[in-house]
Order: C-alpha cells, then structure tokens, then sequence
C-alpha cells in the first residue's frame, strides 16, 4: 500500500488566502484538483494535512464527490515537518511500503505522473523517487517506509530535506515531460499564471 499524504496547513501568507480553497475552474479548487488527481492515479487511501483555515477547507472539500481523511496539525506554525510528521502518524500501518507526499501549491500533476513515480518506484525499489525535468526535481515525492523514523527524528529547523537529498539516486530520477509536477503558486501573479495553463 503507498497512501498519499497533501501538504495543506500552511497560512498561504504570500497568497493571501488559502491555496487549498483556491478555484482552477469550474469544477475544481486546488485540493480537490490534487485528490481527483491521486484518486485517478489509483491512490486508495489520500490524508490531507490541514491546520490555518482548517473548517473552511474541510468544508469545501464536502461539497465534492471525493474521499479524502483529514487530520489537523496543531502545530502547522511549527513548519512543514509538522505537517508530514502528522500525516505520517495517520498512514504509518502495517502493509503500508511508502508514503506519497505532494504540496496543496502544486495542483496540476497529471495522473500519469504519479503512475509513473509509483512505478518506478515497484521496479527500483530506490528510497525516493521524484519526477525530474532537467536539474529541476518537482511532485508527488515518494518516500519509502524505511525513512520514516528519520524524518521523525530530523531537525524541525532544517526539515525533511537533508533526509530527502540524501537518498536521491538516479534509480529514483524519473523523468516526465509534465509541466505539472513543476508548476507551484505561492503569490497571486503564479495562481493567474497557473490559472491560464
């Protein structure tokens, strides 16, 4: 089993408002975009991690036909690796290989990609598998079970980072042509920007 854990509990002080609640067009926010997404990919089991503006984005995401579990991290003001951490505890189960783990600023990764990082991921078995464009290095970012206790036990001031980098290898590399898993908003320019893609 790999569930996949979204990044949502940050204040999107930059964007000034949430990004998860953030429309796409007509039918999606930036969430559910992520979730659909995952769900298509064949994802059984998505947790998002949500802390500032918690019951406005639970909220939303009701109002779609899509299942996703929610968990609040108190301590969202804590940093990123709050987030993961929480999300860890909620899908860290028996039978569980891996953790697939994506931000709520990065809501066009196509479904293939995410394919893609799992399968290469069944064939490498490498610790982390990420898309790569070039130097560029983009989402979902699969993490295997074994770094688990490492990131529980990394430096709330550095994060999981310095883990990530040092397990990245070719093997775990996979290259896709998905602007997608690239493209990330975290001011109103980029979400126009993004928008008209």
């Amino acid at each position: 089993m790999i569930p996949a854990i979204v990044l949502a509990a940050g204040k999107s002080s930059r964007m000034g408002r949430p990004k998860a609640l953030l429309p796409l067009d007509d039918r999606d926010t930036f969430l559910s975009r992520i979730v659909r997404t995952l769900r298509e990919a064949g994802v059984g089991d998505v947790v998002v991690v949500v802390g500032h503006d918690a019951h406005a984005i639970v909220a939303s995401f009701a109002e779609v036909e899509l299942e996703a579990r929610f968990v609040e991290n108190a301590d969202y003001e804590q940093g990123q690796l709050s987030s993961l951490l929480a999300g860890l505890q909620v899908i860290d189960r028996p039978g569980v290989v891996a953790t697939l783990v994506t931000l709520v600023d990065v809501p066009l990764i196509s479904a293939a990609t995410v394919r893609a990082v799992v399968e290469r991921y069944r064939q490498s078995g490498a610790p982390i598998v990420r898309p790569v464009r070039g130097e560029e290095h983009g989402h979902p970012v699969l993490i295997d079970r074994s770094l688990f206790d490492a990131i529980r036990r990394a430096d709330p001031a550095v994060g999981a980072k310095p883990i990530i980098r040092a397990h990245v290898s070719p093997a775990g590399d996979v290259a896709v042509g998905d602007p997608g898993a690239f493209a990330d908003a975290d001011t109103p320019d980029e979400y126009e920007r993004l928008r008209r893609r």
